[in-house]
């Protein structure tokens, strides 16, 4: 005798009755929202953006305790039991259905798993943005040039040198003070035109080890260079020179040691002194933006100078070793 097959009713009825949890809710999610919009605010909008996101959560909190606490309160919960309806393929020898299943078919805890991963991806990308936005953008967006007038040029004789002290920026004051080796070099041959044109050598007193000032190595003033010190008063303020007769540069922190010219010839310093570039703008001397420099070949308004974009102290402009750097702002 062939087994009796059970009835479609009598096999629903025979599945287990699985109780769940209350229902998933937006609540949770709506209380995730309001603290990255209070979070954010704080950077952007303080007093307006973080309240509006403190509301959010707070609502959203308070609707998500009542739901949480409904049963405690007395309020019935609704909780639908799950019924499975089999989808018969196959039997076994007793008689029980088997479910097939697809292969490519989306099972609930994979879509709650990639659902999960999606929303904490997107509430941390909300969270993190607008803070590294905030962080790093200001040092590359806005950037203005800066130009320093430091004087006419026939105040500069031929061939000396001076230590300059000036204010980059009238507005920041006395903590954009910089300070320049400056020697007017002649006129040479533009490379271009082929006319005659104003050379000056300006080298930056940063040192490009770790950014301290460095020193002249040689005697300063009037009684020891023959050559008088003087001020000049300009559109950025009082600027400062000091004759000098620079042997080279040295560095008191950690011991660098430059050459005239601002190679590096001792000490931890990775490359030559920075300089910078300038203009003459009826007849005066003006700083532009600086720029860095691997080293010098020659000297003067002959010398060949290995220009690189302008970066940080410590770092290597050529070889393998420039590309182990993180990306400069903009200097002026």
């Amino acid at each position: 005798m062939e087994p009796e097959q059970p009835s479609p009713d009598t096999e629903h009825e025979s599945l287990p009755e699985e109780t769940h949890l209350p229902s998933p809710t937006l609540y949770p999610i709506g209380f995730a929202i309001g603290i990255v919009v209070l979070l954010v605010g704080l950077i952007i909008n303080p007093l307006l953006i973080s309240s509006i996101g403190a509301a959010i959560a707070i609502v959203f909190a308070i609707l998500w305790a009542r739901e949480a606490t409904a049963e405690l309160r007395g309020e019935p919960v609704v909780v639908e039991p799950e019924r499975r309806e089999s989808r018969a393929t196959a039997a076994d020898p007793h008689g029980v259905t088997l479910e097939e299943v697809p292969d490519n078919a989306v099972t609930r805890s994979v879509f709650l798993e990639g659902a999960t991963l999606g929303l904490g991806a997107a509430i941390g990308g909300l969270i993190t943005l607008p803070v590294a936005g905030f962080a790093v953008l200001p040092g590359f967006l806005g950037q203005t040039q800066h130009k320093v007038d430091l004087g006419p040029i026939e105040k500069f004789p031929l061939g000396k040198w001076f230590i300059s002290t000036f204010i980059v920026d009238p507005a920041e004051g006395e903590v954009s003070r910089r300070t320049v080796f400056l020697r007017n070099n002649g006129n040479v041959a533009d490379p271009e035109t082929k006319q005659q044109v104003p050379s000056f050598t300006i080298i930056s007193n940063r040192c490009v080890h770790l950014g301290c000032p460095v020193q002249a190595n040689g005697p300063i003033g009037q009684k020891y260079t023959g050559t008088a010190s003087f001020k000049e008063h300009t559109l950025n303020g009082p600027v400062e020179f000091q004759s000098v007769i620079p042997a080279g540069y040295g560095c008191p922190c950690h011991g660098g040691q430059y050459d005239p010219e601002g190679n590096r010839i001792a000490g931890p310093p990775v490359r030559a002194l920075d300089r910078y570039d300038f203009e003459i703008n009826h007849g005066r001397l003006v700083l532009l933006s600086t720029y860095s420099v691997s080293k010098v070949v020659g000297t003067g308004g002959q010398a060949q100078i290995y220009k690189y974009k302008d970066v940080g102290p410590g770092e290597h402009v050529d070889g393998p070793e420039q590309f182990f750097y993180p990306i400069n702002p903009p200097h002026h």
